[in-house]
């Protein structure tokens, strides 16, 4: 690893702290900000470069050049191509550049493909299976089926599911208070088959693998921490491979599952958008996709000539 400039060092630093303390960025975030900086700062010095004076358009254009000839993902490209505009934007701010090289700097737009999506009768076996499993009463399978309920009934992201405490539940009201990106704070609404599963998990399964290090977390290991994101990946994983027939493979797809089975049975594509927690409505309608029956069915109805 080249050894940076004081001054490229110094401005890598603070922009951690912006990312960190003003946008509240989460740990996976700034990281990766962080980690596409360096590249690009690293690149610029390769080509001559010792302060941030010398970032320039075409040091911007070739970084991302040489990462597309090496065959690196339109997504990728583009979120590189975001972090280069943010950080020489925060620059000009803090007065470390006088004019932003990034103001015409384009990327590759972002591959829309989508992940897949659980048809109504998979989930149905999917739950169905979890739930004759947990007949036993087996924490870690009381454990597993309230993780799928929840991510399947709110459309949480992963992470926003491990980080969740026993008091952001509402078992009343049916409702999850979720922190998302940005440390954004939305109220997402749940099912009574999710309440079934969660309530058998902290009745019956949570005591099994309490320890004082669990604190107030809901779900957890068997050795008592906090359920981590691997490990719910990891269960995600193993129960889409046993349905056989779909090429599902994360907690992803099941977010996408959420999303698609809303807007088919009806809901506005805004409160999915709440739902979801994204900040644009653009970023939802390219998450979520309407299926053909539905649009057949819309155009029937509302054509006069159909």
């Amino acid at each position: 690893m080249a050894q940076l400039p004081e001054e490229f060092s110094s401005a890598l630093a603070r922009f951690e702290s912006y990312l960190t303390s003003e946008r509240a960025r989460s740990a996976h975030t700034v990281r990766a900000y962080l980690g596409d900086v360096e590249g690009l700062l690293i690149y610029a010095l390769t080509e001559g470069a010792t302060s941030l004076a010398g970032l320039e358009l075409g040091t911007l254009r070739r970084w991302l050049g040489e990462q597309s000839a090496a065959g690196l993902a339109r997504a990728t490209l583009a979120r590189r191509a975001a972090t280069a505009r943010s950080f020489t934007s925060w620059a000009v701010r803090e007065e470390l550049l006088a004019v932003d090289p990034a103001l015409r700097l384009k990327a590759p737009k972002r591959d829309q493909t989508l992940p897949g999506v659980l048809q109504q009768q998979q989930v149905t076996r999917l739950f169905g299976a979890l739930q004759q499993q947990a007949l036993g009463g087996e924490p870690v399978a009381l454990r597993d089926l309230a993780v799928m309920e929840l991510l399947y009934a709110t459309g949480v992201r992963v992470g926003e599911l491990a980080a969740l405490d026993a008091g952001h539940l509402n078992a009343e009201r049916r409702t999850l208070t979720v922190i998302g990106k940005g440390n954004k704070e939305r109220t997402v609404p749940y099912g009574q088959p999710a309440a079934r599963a969660i309530e058998a998990w902290l009745v019956t399964g949570r005591p099994a693998f309490y320890t004082p290090r669990s604190g107030s977390a809901l779900f957890l290991g068997q050795r008592g921490n906090r359920i981590d994101q691997r490990q719910v990946r990891t269960v995600v994983g193993r129960l889409f491979h046993a349905l056989g027939d779909t090429s599902a493979t994360s907690p992803h797809a099941l977010r996408h599952s959420t999303a698609t089975h809303l807007l088919d049975g009806g809901a506005d594509l805004r409160a999915v958008q709440e739902i979801l927690g994204h900040s644009s409505l653009a970023t939802t309608q390219i998450y979520t996709h309407v299926s053909v029956d539905r649009l057949r069915s819309s155009y029937q109805q509302a054509h006069p000539r159909a």
